[in-house]
């Protein structure tokens, strides 16, 4: 196997002093051009790399920022993380993406906390409030920001979209159309976001003097085939609900599609509503209504919050919501007559 070269090696190549190669390499202090020219070329020929693990215990910066993701199966985690990688790259980061179910996990707490020793900050995407990662993290003040989550409060700074108000306003269009029999399907409660987004139903429907029916309020999983399953228990109901609000955009795909197999219309027969507005709700047939969450501007704000840690050294807590706004497409319509 290949000797894997050293600084030493490559000072001594361009004939300057460690602390100058060291410099150089760094993009750092005060190197002259012609200096930083052979230096970036004597690593070129020593095919050298740096250890960016050694540079950080020595209280240097890698450069790197950490992601951490509870599983890739969210659309909203897939359009967050590109937005995020985007961001990131134009400030001069590089990402370092980790999943796991729990970081606190026998199996991975040991990657996980080599890889906030190594990165100069995390971003954890929607994650879960049982991981003992965050009670370790709210501990130490670690540099990092949690992106969309509200399952509790946390001395941690926290970005994230409108969930309550938004889902208030999405369950007061629905009224608005006549609707007075108006379903729930909830998801996970890992972030919390589904409970705030049924507390914005809930807020919706007492406001209007319309009594909660716990038959009317079902327990999804944040995909289109529990969306699927939970709107055909609906519509076997005696008095099933002309509208079904879905607490994300995969369960209002998998209502509609149960409602067209039962040989209902969206949304002559029943109106659906999203929330998210992810990239497919426009292409859908017919077009999803949707609360739209700003996750561009949620990504850009949580790479802003974390750098700002980075550069403090700790992280403070305190909670950020972006506004999120309805969307009103083509799957809602009127209550139907009788």
């Amino acid at each position: 196997m290949q000797k894997t070269s050293t600084l030493t090696e490559v000072a001594e190549e361009a004939g300057v002093s460690l602390i100058t190669a060291s410099r150089a390499l760094r993009g750092v202090g005060r190197v002259a051009k012609e200096t930083r020219e052979r230096v970036l070329a004597a690593a070129a020929k020593l095919d050298y790399t740096p250890d960016m693990l050694a540079q950080k215990m020595r209280g240097g910066n890698s450069g790197l920022v950490g992601v951490f993701v509870n599983g890739f199966r969210s659309l909203v985690m897939h359009e967050l993380l590109s937005a995020i990688n985007d961001e990131a790259r134009r400030l001069g980061f590089d990402l370092i993406v980790f999943n796991a179910d729990h970081f606190d996990d026998a199996r991975r707490a040991g990657t996980a906390e080599m890889l906030r020793k190594l990165c100069d900050g995390l971003l954890l995407l929607l994650p879960d409030a049982n991981d003992g990662l965050l009670d370790k993290l709210e501990r130490a003040h670690a540099p990092c920001v949690l992106v969309s989550f509200a399952a509790r409060p946390i001395d941690l700074p926290v970005v994230l979209g409108s969930n309550r108000m938004a889902a208030k306003s999405a369950v007061e269009h629905l009224l608005g159309l006549g609707h007075r029999r108006i379903a729930f399907i909830a998801g996970t409660s890992f972030t919390g976001q589904s409970e705030e987004r049924q507390r914005g139903y809930e807020d919706a429907l007492r406001a209007a003097g319309i009594a909660l029916e716990p038959a009317y309020l079902r327990q999804g999983d944040f995909n289109d085939a529990s969306g699927f399953t939970e709107t055909q228990a609906l519509l076997e109901l005696p008095a099933p609900p002309t509208a079904i609000f879905a607490a994300n955009d995969a369960m209002a795909f998998g209502a509609m599609d149960a409602i067209s197999d039962a040989g209902l219309k969206v949304p002559d027969d029943l109106s659906v509503v999203g929330f998210d507005d992810v990239i497919r709700a426009a292409v859908v047939f017919p077009k999803l209504t949707t609360v739209r969450q700003p996750l561009n501007e949620i990504a850009v704000r949580a790479v802003a919050e974390l750098v700002d840690a980075m550069r403090n050294g700790r992280a403070e807590g305190f909670r950020i919501e972006l506004p999120a706004r309805l969307v009103i497409r083509d799957s809602t319509g009127p209550a139907p007559k009788g």
